[in-house]
């Protein structure tokens, strides 16, 4: 694959992954909306609620380091190309991961147990990368949902 390919595959799976949190986003409004109209109704939280706040901040730092992998790609250093290949994977896996969290899927642990290598093979790559601050807040995020990953799956 050449690289202005792989950069135009990049840039297409960034901008899939930023509308699925853009809709994600907007639903979570919306819950959050129709919960407060609940007047004295009692709102018990999803349990997941720590998986849903891990992978959501991977997926934006995941966001940042791909970004910031792209451009290094631009100007020619080809040393960032597994990185950026590792954090596009994290986004779409901890995309489907926080949503199904969220929605308190009963297929969360299954696919808790495919987020633990993906996020385990991203947290691995940028510690190759982490002079960047962006793969080490990536490599950091990649742990902690790793962490909460293994929690739910035991």
């Amino acid at each position: 694959m050449e690289r202005r390919d792989f950069l135009k595959s990049a840039v297409a799976m960034a901008t899939v992954a930023a509308a699925g949190n853009a809709l994600a986003d907007d639903k979570k409004n919306e819950i959050d909306h129709e919960h407060m109209d609940m007047g004295g109704m009692h709102h018990h939280g999803n349990p997941n609620e720590k998986l849903i706040a891990a992978a959501a901040d991977c997926i934006a730092k995941a966001n940042i380091c791909l970004q910031h992998c792209i451009t290094l790609l631009g100007e020619g250093d080809k040393s960032m190309a597994a990185c950026a290949q590792s954090s596009s994977q994290v986004i779409a896996l901890c995309t489907a991961l926080e949503q199904f969290a969220a929605g308190e899927s009963k297929h969360l642990s299954q696919l808790a147990k495919v987020a633990l290598d993906v996020c385990k093979d991203c947290e691995e790559e940028c510690k190759k990368t982490e002079k960047h601050p962006q793969c080490k807040a990536c490599k950091e995020a990649c742990a902690a949902c790793y962490q909460e990953c293994k929690a739910l799956v035991g």
